[in-house]
């Protein structure tokens, strides 16, 4: 199912020097279909389900430090999507516990920091933080994994 998530500003990058206002992400299962204003996106998918979101969308981050303690490895995973990232330091996620639990919830483990980039046809990893940084909503591998309430 095709999904368009909106806000009042699309960043591809979260240092990007032209944002996109009233912009819109399409996801198509796990990848990017478009990126650009709300209006040009509905035009290409008319009848998509389109996710209204406030705040800035951008590309998801990646997690630096160790993860947050929880209870349990899955906890510890669900906390992370929480904060708005999809991905995670190897060198934090070595036991196989939390590997595992990483992997069972389409969280990336990545051997260093990499840049995040919303791309067309890259992977639909998507966060939503508001006016103070806080992650409103996340999108792991196309999928809605965390939203505010």
């Amino acid at each position: 199912m095709l999904t368009i998530h909106a806000a009042d500003e699309v960043r591809c990058a979260w240092d990007d020097p032209e944002p996109v206002k009233d912009g819109a992400v399409a996801v198509e299962g796990d990848r990017v279909a478009a990126v650009g204003t709300l209006a040009e996106v509905q035009e290409r998918f008319p009848g998509a389900r389109v996710r209204r979101w406030p705040g800035v969308l951008g590309p998801a981050r990646v997690h630096e430090g160790p993860l947050p303690e929880a209870p349990t490895p899955r906890e510890r995973v669900h906390l992370v999507l929480k904060s708005g990232a999809v991905a995670v330091l190897a060198e934090y996620a070595g036991a196989p516990e939390l590997r595992a639990a990483a992997e069972r919830n389409d969280v990336v483990v990545l051997p260093g920091v990499r840049p995040a980039a919303i791309v067309r046809g890259g992977r639909a990893d998507l966060a939503v933080l508001d006016g103070t940084g806080a992650c409103v909503a996340t999108v792991c591998a196309g999928r809605l994994v965390h939203r505010r309430r």
